[in-house]
């Protein structure tokens, strides 16, 4: 994984630093993700592996999949990494480029998933304890796992808190066997 990371990052970096210039980091974020969504696409993925199929020709079948989501930036972007034959790693240039993009807005996507429904006061309150202690703006996503028993377990970028039963019975039983 460490090499997909070292081949995507100077992408994610480039597309970025130019999304950033011009005010489009939205926009390059939709982009990215449309992007990442086709390459991991059975007949698109197929169409990658196969080395009889060139450059040009994954770009033409990128712009008319990608019609009403690309740009001209985007198409762009999508030929120079067709060109270096690196079309698969857009997923990983987009997970790369949302890094950079929360950095720059200060701000973090916390994914909660908890046992039951938590209510929005519920969320409120998680959300602004967490922003107090991240010290970031916090976005949070919330999903329902009833195979937690109780408890949140909530990942917040490459921090994870698993305030779990389910993990805690994970965690005893662990400590049990060894």
């Amino acid at each position: 994984m460490a090499e997909l990371s070292t081949v995507a990052r100077p992408y994610a970096k480039a597309a970025f630093q130019f999304a950033n210039e011009t005010g489009n980091l939205e926009k390059w974020s939709d982009m990215l993700n449309f992007a990442a969504l086709v390459v991991q696409d059975d007949a698109i993925a197929d169409l990658l592996d196969n080395p009889k199929v060139t450059s040009s020709q994954l770009v033409e079948a990128f712009k008319k999949i990608g019609e009403d989501s690309l740009d001209e930036n985007g198409n762009n972007f999508v030929t120079l990494l067709a060109s270096n034959k690196r079309l698969s790693s857009l997923p990983e240039i987009h997970a790369l480029y949302e890094t950079l993009k929360a950095e720059q807005l200060q701000s973090v996507d916390v994914k909660v998933t908890s046992a039951f429904t938590l209510s929005d006061a519920q969320l409120e309150m998680l959300g602004s304890v967490l922003k107090k202690n991240l010290k970031r703006e916090i976005n949070i996503e919330s999903k329902v796992d009833q195979s937690l028993i109780g408890g949140l377990v909530i990942r917040a970028g490459d921090m994870v808190i698993d305030g779990s039963v389910q993990g805690k019975i994970a965690k005893l039983t662990e400590t049990m066997n060894s």
